[in-house]
This record gives C-alpha cells, sequence and structure tokens, in this order.
C-alpha cells in the first residue's frame, strides 16, 4: 500500500513515497526541493516531483491510497487551509487540501508538524502500543503532539500542544516572544542563550569556556558546539545542559500531572543528548509529578530519530481514512 507525504519547509521542502506493508514503513523514494516562489509555483513543483517518483517506479495516482501534508502553523487542519505560518511569508489562506485533492484526486489530510511527528512515533515509533503519548519537538523551537485514548487532541481551532508558550520561569532565556518559557529554556536557541550568559560570567571571572574563546566569540555559541564541550568535560558547558534538563523536568513534571501520559516522546536535540539532559530531567519529574502519574510513564528519545520528517507526513496520510 503506497502514500505519498508532502513537507512543506520554510526553506526545504520534500514529497516522499512509502510503501506500507502492514507493520513498517518503507521510504520507496523521496524528491527534495528549495522553497523557492510564489505559493502557487511551490505547489506545481510538488505535482511535478510527485509525478517524476511515481513514474519512475511505475506507478500512478491509483495506486496512491492518500496524501498527508505537513507543515508549521498557524494552520486550519479541518479545513486543509495553511493560514499564515511566519517562516513562509506569503502563504496566507492557502487551500492546499483542496489543491491536491482536485488535482489528484486522492484523500489528503493537513496537520501541523508537530503533531504529524507525533503520529509518526505512534505509529511506527517509540510510541507504537501505547494510546497516551506525548511528542515533543525540542528542536530550534519546542513545540508538541497530544495522543489522547488513541487519538491525535488538537484542541477546539487546532492550537492544542503549544507547550512552548507555558511560562517555567519569571525570567530567563526568551521563547515563543516569552521570557522564562518552556521553548526559552528547552530549544536550540534558548540552550545557545543559556550557554551565552553562563559563559560570560565564567570568563568575567577569569575561567576557561570549552565552546567559547571568549566574549567576542559568544555570538557563535549553539546547542552543538556546547554539547561537544560537555561531552570533552567542560563543566560550564555541562551545567548549561542540567539547567535545560532541570527546566524540562519541570515543563514535563506539568504535562504528566495534567495529561497523565504513558510515553512522552522527544525528538531533535534530546535525541542527540539525551545524556546531558535526562538524569536533571528525571530528578525534578520525580520530586514535581504525582507518583502515581510518574510512575506509568516513561521519557524515551524519539525511535524514529533524524528521520522524523520523513515519516510524518506519511505517517498523516496513514489516518486519512480512519
Amino acid at each position: 500500500m503506497y502514500y505519498i507525504g508532502i513537507d512543506i519547509g520554510g526553506t526545504k521542502c520534500a514529497v516522499t513515497l512509502g510503501k506500507f506493508d502492514g507493520e513498517k514503513m518503507d521510504i520507496a523514494a523521496k524528491a527534495k526541493f528549495d522553497t523557492v516562489g510564489a505559493p502557487s509555483q511551490v505547489l506545481d513543483k510538488f505535482l511535478a516531483e510527485t509525478d517524476a517518483i511515481l513514474e519512475e517506479k511505475g506507478l500512478s495516482y491509483r495506486d496512491i491510497k492518500s496524501i498527508g501534508i505537513s507543515c508549521g502553523g498557524p494552520l486550519d487542519p479541518k479545513n486543509g487551509i495553511i493560514l499564515s505560518p511566519p517562516n513562509l511569508p506569503g502563504w496566507d489562506e492557502i487551500h492546499v487540501v483542496e489543491f491536491f485533492e482536485s488535482k489528484t484526486g486522492i484523500a489528503t489530510k493537513l496537520e501541523n508538524d508537530a503533531n504529524a511527528c507525533a503520529i509518526a512515533e505512534w505509529k511506527l515509533g517509540a510510541g507504537r502500543g501505547f494510546d497516551n503519548v506525548i511528542f515533543l519537538t525540542f528542536g530550534t523551537g519546542l513545540g508538541a503532539g497530544l495522543i489522547l485514548d488513541g487519538k491525535l487532541y488538537s484542541g477546539t481551532n487546532g492550537n492544542a500542544g503549544e507547550a512552548g508558550h507555558i511560562r517555567l520561569s519569571d525570567y530567563g532565556p526568551s521563547g515563543y516572544g516569552k521570557a522564562g518559557s518552556f521553548e526559552g529554556f528547552c530549544s536550540g536557541r534558548g540552550i545557545a542563550q543559556i550557554g551565552q550568559t553562563l559563559a560570560l560570567e565564567a570568563i568575567q571571572n577569569g575561567k576557561k569556556v570549552g565552546y567559547a574563546d571568549g566574549i567576542d566569540d559568544l555570538s557563535n555559541v549553539n546547542a552543538k558546539n556546547i554539547a561537544i564541550a560537555a561531552d570533552a568535560g567542560d563543566e560550564v558547558a555541562k551545567e548549561v545542559y542540567r539547567t535545560s534538563g532541570r527546566m524540562l523536568g519541570r515543563g514535563l513534571s506539568v504535562l504528566v500531572d495534567i495529561l497523565n501520559p504513558q510515553r512522552i516522546i522527544i525528538g531533535s536535540i534530546f535525541t542527540r543528548s539525551a545524556h546531558l539532559l535526562f538524569d536533571e530531567c528525571d530528578r525534578v519529574m520525580k520530586k514535581e509529578c504525582l507518583p502515581l502519574s510518574y510512575g506509568v510513564c516513561k521519557v524515551v528519545p524519539a525511535e524514529l530519530s533524524e528521520s522524523i520528517g520523513d515519516y510524518a507526513a506519511l505517517s498523516l496520510a496513514m489516518t486519512v481514512t480512519e
């Protein structure tokens, strides 16, 4: 059974052909291209790339069961409309589901990228077999996808899961336009901000910092070079990740007490750096969570790892007829 996944990103787009055998999804083909031009041009490019893939594989639209579209919000998933994502200037009120259905005759579904990733991990990754799953992106920003009672929960107008907007502290790194937010402490940009603050303090006190040569180098600090320094034993770098881990634990404790999940699956930076984040995160969760809720919940890295983007839209396509 074949599915098409459409991933619309701010700088890159991808169309993926997946073949599902009843247990696992295999990537049969994939094409990437830059997000350049007016929305109509980009959508036409998607069709051209899809046609080329199908021709190469000896398939036609009749062989495709459904199409899933993953895109950053804000969206109107119920009506299949891309509203006005900040990373996609000019993409205002784009009826993307109607476009693909009218051009291909294939049932199509639109969802934001965090929700699509949640579905992917739930159906194909670390969430398999569980009915209550939270997926956190933990990348450039922080968002959540919620699987509750075996269904994607998107809320009244599709805004459920905006965990990055939760304020964890009155002060702290800024994320989602809010100082001290969950995203501020637990994202690539947030970790960089924590790293800059702690490095400045250390340098001013005459200490060496493994990820910054001096004050003039602070603008080059990012989550990756802090992690490299932490793995090499730099104490300031390790404290950066401990700080993020503590606040991750605080944020997850709120979600655990409210939603009572079986699995919390975290992608991107957590997948690569769980060894730097998890101990502090777990220590805080043990202290803050209701014991009965903590006892049935496990925090794990995304099983699909760096390939989750390939599977997100395909997994969404699998839900079109459910």
